[in-house]
C-alpha cells in the first residue's frame, strides 16, 4: 500500500481541535483548582482537599492527553516531510505511530471523563436522601 502526502495531512485538522479542547479543559479546571483552594485556605474541610485532589489528578492526565496529541501532530508532520522526500517507509512507520499517540490520547481522556463522573458523584452524595443520580 502506498500512503499519499495527503492523508498524514487529513489528521491536522483532528488533531488541532484535540489539542485545543484539551487546553480549554485544562485552564477550566485550574481555574476551578483555584477557587477551591482559596476556600480551602479560608475553612480547610476535607471533602474540598478531596476536590482539590481529584483536579491535580486530571490535570495531570489532560497534561497527558495534550502530550500525546503534540506528539501525533509532529509525528504526522514527519510523516509528510517523509512521503514528500519519497521515503515511503519511514513515512509510514511515522504515520502509524503517530495514530497510536493519537488513539493513546483518547484512551485517557475516556479515563480522565470517567474520573469526572466520579468527582461529580462524589459532589451529590450528600442529595442521595433526594434521589437525585447520574
Amino acid at each position: 500500500m502506498k500512503l499519499e502526502l495527503t492523508t498524514p495531512a487529513l489528521l491536522f485538522t483532528a488533531i488541532s481541535l484535540l489539542i485545543s479542547a484539551y487546553t480549554s479543559r485544562f485552564l477550566t479546571l485550574a481555574q476551578l483548582l483555584r477557587q477551591l483552594d482559596g476556600a480551602y485556605r479560608e475553612k480547610p474541610d476535607k471533602r474540598i482537599l478531596d476536590q482539590m485532589k481529584n483536579l491535580s489528578r486530571r490535570i495531570r492526565l489532560i497534561r497527558w492527553m495534550q502530550v500525546m496529541g503534540v506528539l501525533s501532530f509532529i509525528l504526522c508532520v514527519l510523516s509528510m516531510f517523509l512521503l514528500f522526500m519519497d521515503h515511503q517507509i519511514g513515512g509510514q512507520i511515522s504515520f502509524g505511530i503517530s495514530l497510536l499517540s493519537l488513539m493513546l490520547s483518547l484512551i485517557i481522556l475516556i479515563y480522565e471523563v470517567q474520573i469526572s463522573v466520579d468527582a461529580i458523584a462524589y459532589q451529590l452524595q450528600d442529595y442521595e436522601d433526594h434521589d437525585l443520580k447520574l
